[in-house]
């Protein structure tokens, strides 16, 4: 069968939109051969800086025939209608149709038309310009003589004036061949803005520009690869990683790995060639994390540690080259150090003013009273500043500074239900934010709450505070470790139901996929954190809005769900108004161990049969007792029953009291053979009115026992 090469080559393509853009490219061409009427075998795609490539195998050689059968009218239908159902199936005359026959409705005129299938060449042609016109690029432009104003030149080329073809980066060229795996390929000539596809690609733009003709993938790659072009960017990535790994070993150090880092430059290279710079030891002395940073955002390059050390840098930095320079690399390492040595050299001056007086300390004094701060210290300072300036958080919510305000008085709720010291929490959260006006974090915003830490370090800040200050943004995700201690896990718990609370005071939820915000991730945070540190905290005390905490439960479920809880036993301890988030956790984890084994399916045997028939009876508005009466009780099986419930219902709300649900729940399961001894000789529905609503009433008294745990007729199986 048949295989299709697809190249879309262009001038460089951004790095972070490369392996999207070509995943898009798979999906959008192979559905559009399927719906056409063909298969395929397989499809992958490639990319590098310059091109986007599909390599789609087995693929049929034409689409099959499509038969189809259009009902029409009955056969002694007005000729108007015949003459429609003609016209609409293509047919010349009702000689054409075929009649058919029913018993109910008649006979009827049916149109068998044929639709030959089509080869694929045709099918290909017809739907990649399609594709490619409408490829959805994040950010595109227009380019060549099409996107030139009517009647201006481009190239001694006149401007059409028409709709230009929007991609990426200009489009050069475009490679299409379809044929079989051992025999000749045809090229699929479509054209786009004057690009006719055709079998030319080139290679490495400076080693290499020499047009190459190709027949199929596997000469293609082969082709490239002697053009200096390593087409698979999983390949480039572990040539770059084992390279750099080898050239810092040789050189007596570690890499330190970075993953992002690795795709973004894997992307910026068509054939990697892997270099060492250095720069002088002196800046070592700036934080290991500013270093890194400096040298990845503006260079692109990764930083090396002396070999066997945990922490710390050296002073040789990794980069990778698209160019094999005859020199070896000398000049692209002194270029490139030249440019890192700069970056750092403004690194250097962020940290050492980070950690010097403001000029304007006067005009900080209100700031400084409000918020406790000592203005001989640099991040006091800084703190004030934010507050005098006010610097807006959101134009609904406020500034920084009425936001931190907030927080506070949140978080001296919070620290004694957390036992967390209230005079370190407190100074925690007034500095907490004052990093935001340090020039470290205005170069590199991602730093914020790390060099908070550092420069309260550097004042001489209680530990447990600088921890706090790095760790009020955690956790940031479900794989993000939790705050250090409590004073950390105070001040962040503070800031995400602030966050919480005053989004959702301002209507501002997240809908859908949108969430601008990071709500979700706020919310899933404040689970954790309850759940992973142990946290007993009424939430309706806090956030005393029914929505939100419904949020919550939300967040709830995916967790546990992602724990493996199951979905029904979720729903069996959560109710709308159940704001103790810890105690859900454990009920489920009880819940889930018990339901397995025999006393659990005793409890589930026991009191679905009692739960189901109360309910029903309910709902036909039959009366039910307020509680059971003693001298109603005329069967031995009653009597028994009752004296069961009374005596599991004791043990029962003993064990929850003591926070002990399976106990709770062993408890409950003894009911199981009173149940059944009392369905066996009592008939529940009784002549007597009274002696039926008693009756009724024991097994309200049982759904009511057994709700202390859980609603067991939410539990499936």
């Amino acid at each position: 069968m048949p295989d299709l090469l697809l190249e879309l080559r262009s001038e460089e393509i951004p790095a972070r939109m490369q392996r999207k853009a070509a995943g898009d490219l798979k999906k959008l061409v192979t559905d559009a051969l399927v719906e056409a009427g063909l298969t395929y075998e397989g499809a992958r795609e490639y990319w590098t800086p310059r091109r986007l490539t599909l390599d789609i195998r087995g693929l049929n050689a034409r689409s099959a025939d499509v038969r189809e059968e259009k009902k029409g009218p009955r056969t002694d239908a007005n000729e108007k209608a015949i003459e429609g159902f003609l016209r609409g199936a293509g047919l010349s005359s009702v000689s054409e149709a075929q009649v058919v026959s029913d018993p109910k409705k008649g006979d009827f005129y049916i149109a068998v038309i044929t639709k030959p299938g089509r080869p694929a060449e045709e099918i290909i042609a017809s739907v990649m310009p399609g594709i490619i016109r409408g490829f959805a690029w994040p950010k595109s432009m227009r380019s060549g003589p099409a996107s030139m104003p009517k009647g201006s030149s481009y190239g001694g080329i006149e401007g059409k004036g028409s709709e230009s073809l929007r991609w990426v980066r200009p489009l050069q060229s475009i490679v299409c061949v379809f044929g079989p795996e051992n025999d000749e390929t045809q090229v699929i000539p479509f054209e786009i803005d004057g690009i006719v596809a055709g079998n030319v690609t080139y290679g490495h733009r400076f080693h290499a520009p020499e047009a190459i003709t190709v027949r199929r993938f596997e000469d293609y790659v082969s082709s490239l690869e002697k053009a200096k072009v390593i087409l698979d960017a999983e390949r480039r990535k572990d040539i770059i990683l084992h390279d750099a790994k080898d050239l810092a070993f040789a050189n007596g150090l570690d890499l330190v790995e970075d993953e992002g880092l690795l795709e973004e430059v894997s992307g910026l290279v068509e054939w990697p060639q892997v270099l060492i710079g250095t720069f002088e030891e002196d800046y070592l002395e700036i934080p290991a994390e500013i270093i890194r940073l400096t040298i990845k955002t503006n260079q692109k390059c990764f930083v090396t540690r002396p070999q066997g050390a945990t922490e710390g840098l050296s002073n040789r930095f990794i980069l990778v080259s698209n160019i094999q320079a005859i020199d070896g690399g000398k000049e692209i390492m002194h270029g490139n150090g030249k440019v890192v040595r700069a970056r750092l050299s403004d690194a250097k001056h962020f940290w050492t003013r980070d950690q010097g007086n403001l000029p304007d300390l006067e005009t900080l004094k209100a700031s400084a009273a409000k918020f406790d701060l000592d203005l001989t210290k640099p991040l006091d300072q800084r703190m004030a500043k934010l507050d005098a300036l006010n610097v807006t958080f959101h134009a609904k919510l406020g500034t920084q500074g009425e936001r931190v305000a907030r927080i506070r008085e949140l978080a001296k709720q919070l620290a004694p239900v957390i036992g967390a010291d209230a005079a370190l929490v407190d100074r925690a959260v007034v500095l907490a934010k004052a990093d935001l006006r340090t020039e470290a974090v205005g170069e590199f915003p991602e730093l914020q709450g790390l060099m908070g830490r550092k420069y309260a370090l550097l004042q001489g800040e209680n530990g447990s505070v600088a921890a706090a200050i790095e760790d009020h943004w955690k956790p940031n995700g479900p794989s993000d470790r939790l705050p250090q201690d409590k004073v950390g896990l105070t001040v962040a718990l503070a800031d995400k139901l602030d966050t919480l609370v005053g989004f959702w005071a301002i209507d501002e939820k997240p809908t859908g996929s949108k969430d601008p915000f990071a709500l979700r991730r706020a919310a899933l945070g404040v689970v954790r954190m309850i759940l992973e540190r142990g946290v007993r905290l009424p939430l309706l005390s806090i956030v005393r809005d029914g929505d939100l905490l419904s949020f919550f439960h939300d967040r709830l479920k995916v967790y546990l769900r992602d724990l493996g809880a199951r979905y029904d036993l979720i729903e069996a301890v959560l109710t709308p108004e159940t704001d103790d988030l810890l105690m859900v956790a454990r009920r489920v984890e009880a819940l889930t161990a018990f339901v397995t084994d025999q006393d659990g399916i005793n409890l589930l045997a026991g009191t679905k049969r009692a739960t189901q028939l109360l309910a029903a009876e309910e709902k036909k508005g039959t009366v039910v007792a307020n509680s059971v009466s003693e001298e109603l009780l005329k069967l031995d099986a009653e009597k028994a029953l009752y004296a069961a419930i009374k005596t599991a219902s004791a043990d029962a709300a003993k064990a929850v009291e003591a926070e002990d649900f399976r106990s709770a729940m062993q408890a409950l399961s003894t009911l199981r053979a009173p149940v059944d001894k009392f369905f066996e000789d009592v008939l529940v529905n009784d002549e007597d009115n009274a002696i039926r609503a008693n009756r009724l009433a024991l097994l309200k008294a049982i759904r009511e026992a057994t709700g202390t745990v859980a609603d067991f007729s939410k539990i499936t199986g």
